[in-house]
């Protein structure tokens, strides 16, 4: 069994939902190396989150921050965490809905997707800033 782990950062995306595969893919080329594996993608924040979901259509992005907006509206009159403002308590929310990591099966070297499948950094944020991710790789070298 091999492993490999490093940290990434982001640079800022605007609020929504962004599609990162390319560049989570291009930081780790060590998959290269896995015949069968898995790959975790954590990102290390409370007010954005990670999913896999349509990589080609660009109005389903739109429309997951659209439904995501009404599901979870800002200004709610029961939030009591409002002291980075009014998209705050909705980030958080939005981020424990759709969790902090995604795993991708890797065979041979290559992550193992559906066609129309990628990595999703969801933003929720006005501002989020920079953001740093952990991606950690398991699996069989060829080697093995």
């Amino acid at each position: 069994m091999t492993f490999f782990q490093k940290e990434i950062s982001l640079p800022s995306y605007k609020r929504g939902f962004h599609l990162i595969t390319r560049e989570v893919l291009d930081a780790i080329p060590e998959l290269k190396e896995l015949k069968v594996g898995v790959l975790q993608v954590f990102i290390k924040h409370t007010s954005a989150s990670l999913t896999i979901n349509e990589n080609a259509d660009p109005t389903v992005r739109s429309d997951f921050e659209s439904h995501f907006n009404k599901m979870v509206p800002e200004n709610a009159p029961y939030y009591q965490h409002t002291y980075e403002g009014p998209d705050d308590m909705p980030a958080h929310i939005k981020a424990s809905l759709l969790g902090p990591s995604v795993q991708l099966p890797i065979t041979n070297g290559r992550p193992n997707l559906g066609t129309w499948q990628g990595i999703y950094l969801c933003e929720h944020r006005d501002y989020g800033g920079s953001r740093k991710l952990v991606l950690t790789a398991w699996g069989s070298t060829t080697e093995d």
